[in-house]
């Protein structure tokens, strides 16, 4: 006797259906029909694996199949819609499958149970969408590498506490974002290290009674692994939180990178020129270009934090093992997919198009006494201590403020006034290009130095891509 389609197919020791609003409070399919692929892909293994054990006959088997492949093109050309009164995309697919091959139909789900199906499905679905942002960052870390090689030559101020610290090439700027993204790759990863596990074969909790091959399904979809325990695999979304925590820690990176970029743009700096493509206007201010896609990334990162602890928070208090809180995982991750992969998409075409303001940054190196470690290291290399130079340099500092002057405006007699070894070759230290080159520190920000970076951040891409 065929299942009623006015049912849900776990309805048999129910007297009634749903009531409307329950079919409507507990459907999944807004999310989880974008796991059909994936459901079928699983459903595949699954019945080739039913075959293997005799569950299936090869007729059966080559049936339920050729039923597959059809419901997949249906849905893709449209005339498959899910209903909602099926609550998923697992039961949707199932029914229809029903639908075609009656009985038959109705043994797909010989030892398997919606608990492994969508941790099944999730893990497919979330290792393409790993490996596809994983692609996207390789491609911006290039670019990043790119403008490195592009700004070595370009001088800018480096900051602490957002004071003139010291001169830095901005090629070294560049690398810093390019170590930094590629952390987030390796989180990345990790992540998807973590979720290539297969889950199918688990059940409901415990397993099953029937000689489940979990190796045949591991090997057929793909997986590295199998997962350890039943009760442990219904129950895991850890590998959700990996993914969301490196999601986070990515959109970290971009919202500080974003921060750098939107004082640079300000007529107080001026250190950039960003593409028009990028920014907006004002609908008031006609004179206005502001770095909108900045600021949205900026912005955008409270939302994939925010989905972090929403994930955390639903199952910080769930027992062993499946509870239909976890029904609640998709919108956190989805959203995070999403978010991640447009940021990236701007991000990538933005960076490439920054041009840097020479003229505009020049002023800016004569602010903030830059020079003023070099100094003092001019003085250690001469055998006067550390903390005396830092207290000479200081009383040089205060006079030149006191008195309207840089560096540059002092005489050898000023210089001498402070400290008897300052000689002719003081003015020597007084160029910012050279002083970048001075600092040739393994990781410091000599253009040798920054050269040596930029290769080893190639050589690191070549293993990743």
């Amino acid at each position: 006797m065929h299942q009623s389609q006015n049912k849900a197919l776990w309805s048999g020791r129910f007297s009634s259906s749903p009531a409307d609003i329950m079919r409507k409070f507990s459907q999944s399919l807004d999310y989880d029909w974008s796991f059909y692929k994936h459901d079928l892909q699983g459903s595949r293994a699954h019945a080739k694996m039913l075959h293997t054990i005799n569950i299936f006959t090869l007729e059966e088997l080559t049936l339920i199949l050729s039923s597959l492949d059809e419901i997949e093109e249906e849905i893709m050309t449209g005339k498959f819609v899910p209903k909602i009164s099926l609550e998923d995309v697992h039961m949707n697919i199932e029914s229809r499958l029903i639908e075609k091959l009656g009985p038959l139909g109705a043994k797909i789900h010989t030892g398997r149970s919606r608990n492994d199906q969508v941790a099944t499905d999730y893990r497919l679905f979330m290792k393409e969408a790993i490996e596809k942002l994983k692609s996207k960052l390789i491609t911006f870390l290039d670019v990043l590498l790119t403008k490195a090689q592009e700004d070595i030559d370009v001088v800018i101020p480096g900051f602490t506490h957002l004071q003139h610290a010291q001169p830095i090439s901005l090629g070294h700027y560049w690398m810093a974002y390019f170590w930094k993204f590629s952390r987030d790759f390796k989180r990345f990863n990790e992540a998807y290290i973590t979720t290539d596990v297969n889950p199918l074969g688990a059940g409901a909790l415990a397993g099953s009674t029937l000689p489940l091959d979990r190796q045949f399904t591991t090997n057929e979809l793909g997986f590295s692994s199998i997962t350890e325990n039943s009760l442990d695999t219904v129950s895991d979304r850890d590998y959700l939180l990996e993914f969301l925590f490196a999601a986070s820690t990515f959109m970290l990176t971009t919202s500080r990178l974003s921060e750098d970029l939107i004082i640079w743009c300000t007529s107080e700096f001026d250190f950039i020129d960003p593409p028009d493509a990028f920014c907006t206007g004002s609908s008031m201010m006609p004179n206005k270009k502001n770095p909108d896609a900045l600021e949205l990334t900026r912005g955008k990162t409270s939302g994939v934090l925010s989905s972090l602890y929403d994930l955390m928070a639903n199952i910080k208090g769930l027992p062993l093992t499946y509870n239909r809180d976890l029904q609640e995982d998709k919108r956190p991750v989805f959203h995070t997919i999403d978010t991640v992969n447009i940021v990236l998409d701007v991000l990538t075409p933005l960076i490439t198009g920054i041009k840097a303001q020479e003229d505009k940054i020049k002023p800016h190196l004569e602010k903030g006494f830059l020079l003023a470690t070099d100094i003092a290291e001019y003085l250690v290399q001469k055998g006067v201590p550390f903390r005396e130079t830092h207290d000479i340099v200081g009383n040089i500092v205060q006079f030149c403020i006191k008195e309207h002057k840089t560096f540059n405006d002092l005489s050898l007699k000023d210089w001498k006034e402070y400290h008897f070894s300052f000689e002719e070759d003081i003015k020597d230290i007084l160029s910012p290009l050279s002083a970048i080159d001075r600092r040739t520190t393994f990781g410091g920000t000599a253009r040798s130095e920054v050269t040596r970076q930029i290769s080893a951040g190639k050589a690191l891409l070549e293993g990743l891509s």
